[in-house]
């Protein structure tokens, strides 16, 4: 059990019978009543987020993840296949499980899947990807760096904004947390 007083970003912990991520959270002192914690939860069994307010020194239950360091290798009839890279074990996850990770995910990329106990509850991606631009608007004379963006289409079929020097066949940088453009590879 662990006390929501030493809630952590990425904290997973079990509520209600489920598996949460801590995403945010805020230590409260109201001028009148008791101390509260507010935080935002991710489910990661579902993906849903949910807003949660706990009573200072509740407890909850700390839940044990495993973070297994796989390799992506391919998609099978609505699943996707990983490989572990310690034992050469494979598993099959299905696609609605991972569809917006996949947009980040290129074949023989090495991610970490996250499990608890048997359980495979999705992919933990790494913080940036490098992905080759597919398609993009053409430069036109004139633009420079600092003037907007346009959208640029990636190999795996993600839509990013970039500024307008990025042409088709760049390869870029793009965060994995909200699929923004970071730099040139």
């Amino acid at each position: 059990m662990i006390s929501v007083n030493d809630f952590k970003t990425g904290l997973t912990i079990e509520v209600d019978g489920d598996i949460w991520r801590v995403v945010d959270f805020q230590h409260v002192k109201p001028g009148k009543g008791a101390a509260f914690v507010r935080s935002k939860l991710k489910n990661l069994r579902t993906g849903g987020v949910q807003e949660k307010t706990f009573r200072a020194g509740e407890k909850v239950g700390k839940a044990q993840i495993d973070n297994r360091k796989m390799q992506y290798l391919y998609e099978s009839a609505g699943s996707h296949v990983f490989m572990d890279l310690s034992n050469y074990e494979q598993i099959e996850i299905p696609e609605e499980q991972i569809k917006d990770e996949l947009k980040y995910m290129l074949e023989n990329m090495e991610v970490n899947i996250i499990m608890y106990g048997s359980e495979i509850l999705g992919v933990d991606l790494p913080n940036t990807v490098t992905l080759t631009v597919e398609a993009t608007d053409p430069n036109i004379k004139g633009d420079t760096s600092s003037g907007g963006s346009k959208p640029a289409t990636m190999e795996t079929g993600l839509t990013v904004n970039v500024p307008f020097f990025v042409n088709q066949g760049d390869k870029l940088i793009i965060n994995t947390a909200d699929g923004t453009y970071v730099s040139r590879a």
